[in-house]
């Protein structure tokens, strides 16, 4: 039988503490009855007899008398089955859709655990997102964490709906699902991906977990693990192929702030908390493939660099855990090419063992190692060009400029609702290549020249 408490020593923010408790565990779910309302709260502190809970709902006109405080003895469960493909979901897994609670099925704890780097399968294969930069140069491996570093008011999230609507495995590979978790999202941004996902048909294989920017902020930090929780059980026990998409990291990061600085800890970085890195990689670490399972976990974080500094703690962190990363340019942006993908900075660091013969195309290795070496060299061109004039520059040169431009409004910029497939993508790049003469491109084994050059 569980005690109730009937008051509190003290309310701060969305935190309340409670003095005298006994046989209470760290994460277990609090029941709040105040003025015949019943509020939710998880126990994220505990000292001798003091326990320190988390509101998920507002705390506003709560006293510290008159109140009932229960702690039920289990964390916070959701329950998960197959039905939940195609529902919407609030950031603690309550369905918000109209269709009702998710009766059949498996109750799981949200707090997971990141994969046992023993039971790992290495990644392998790729998923195909439609958007030629992304699947050429930076291509998405299943089983890999590819974030997304964009700023604010760059089209990130035009840029999740049309991965989201296009992404698909190859034919006989499995399943194919994706589990989108946004958090701290504006009901305009939420009312666009809800309408997107709708339109295009793809609603019925996505399963959404929508925290909203006037939810409460202690409920952002559970919305990712309720939408990992969920990706895990359809990725191991429904051996499906799961894309994670999570939008936006900063706002969860910014809520792990004010929840540390409520709680008086000593900040960090920027006022972050020091547990910040970790935090960050009990979340990162859940995607992969596990041996013994046919399903595959992968992720794409979508985060806000704070002045676009790529140096601030949150990128910085996110590049140490995950593999790679996808960088939005607010400068090509502007010269209105969708979508504005610096291709220099964004790498994918298990794109090698994902592409080439078997996989993609096997000269795809090779494209994606000229156009990266090509591309950087018509940057040193247009330096050189600011400084002595375009007229001053050699054939070659303006032979460079010409593929510059071709690049990134042929082969980086296309439409909202163009889906390229990987030979599409490749075909273009190809064309794109042949601007420049045959002796240039050394990156590119002599057979597929032979095979694939255009000039």
């Amino acid at each position: 039988m569980h005690k109730e408490y009937l008051s509190l020593k003290k309310i701060e923010g969305p935190l309340i503490v409670i003095e005298g408790v006994e046989g209470v565990s760290y994460n277990e779910m609090v029941e709040i009855k105040v003025q015949g309302e019943t509020k939710h709260g998880k126990v994220v502190q505990l000292n001798n007899d003091l326990a320190i809970v988390q509101v998920f709902e507002n705390t506003s006109g709560m006293s510290v008398n008159n109140i009932s405080v229960k702690f039920t003895g289990k964390p916070l469960e959701i329950k998960l089955s197959r039905e939940i493909l195609g529902r919407m979901f609030n950031g603690i897994g309550q369905p918000i859709d109209g269709g009702g609670p998710v009766f059949s099925g498996i109750k799981f704890d949200v707090n997971g655990s990141p994969i046992n780097p023993v039971a790992r399968r290495y990644p392998r294969n790729y998923i195909q997102t439609g958007i030629s930069a992304i699947d050429t140069l930076t291509t998405l491996i299943r089983g890999q964490k590819l974030p997304i570093f964009s700023g604010n008011g760059l089209p990130h999230n035009q840029i999740a709906a049309q991965i989201v609507k296009q992404a698909k495995v190859a034919e006989g590979e499995g399943e194919f699902a994706v589990v989108f978790a946004a958090m701290g999202i504006k009901h305009d941004d939420a009312h666009y991906f809800i309408k997107t996902f709708q339109e295009a048909g793809v609603l019925d294989k996505v399963v959404m977990f929508m925290n909203l920017a006037d939810d409460p902020v202690v409920e952002r930090i559970v919305t990712p693990r309720c939408a990992l929780t969920a990706a895990e059980y359809l990725a191991f026990y429904e051996n499906m192929h799961i894309l994670v998409i999570m939008t936006d990291i900063t706002s969860y990061c910014e809520a792990l702030r004010e929840i540390s600085a409520a709680r008086e800890e000593v900040p960090g970085r920027k006022g972050y908390p020091g547990y910040l890195y970790s935090d960050l990689a009990s979340l990162y670490e859940r995607a992969g493939m596990v041996e013994g399972s046919k399903g595959s976990i992968t992720q794409i974080p979508i985060l806000t660099m704070p002045n676009d500094d790529i140096t601030h703690p949150i990128p910085d962190l996110t590049g140490y855990i995950t593999e790679g990363q996808i960088v939005l340019s607010r400068e090509i942006y502007q010269r209105n090419i969708y979508p504005p993908i610096n291709i220099l900075p964004s790498l994918s660091r298990l794109m090698k063992d994902g592409i080439g013969e078997g996989y993609t195309r096997e000269d795809h290795p090779d494209v994606a190692n000229q156009l990266f070496s090509s591309y950087s060299r018509v940057q040193e061109v247009k330096a050189l060009s600011q400084v002595i004039g375009e007229d001053e520059l050699s054939e070659i040169d303006k032979k460079y400029l010409e593929f510059g431009e071709a690049f990134e409004y042929r082969f980086l910029r296309q439409e909202f609702n163009e889906n390229r497939d990987i030979d599409r993508s490749l075909e273009i790049a190809w064309d794109i290549l042949s601007i420049l003469p045959k002796n240039e491109l050394d990156r590119i084994n002599p057979k597929f020249l032979d095979a694939y050059y255009r000039g």
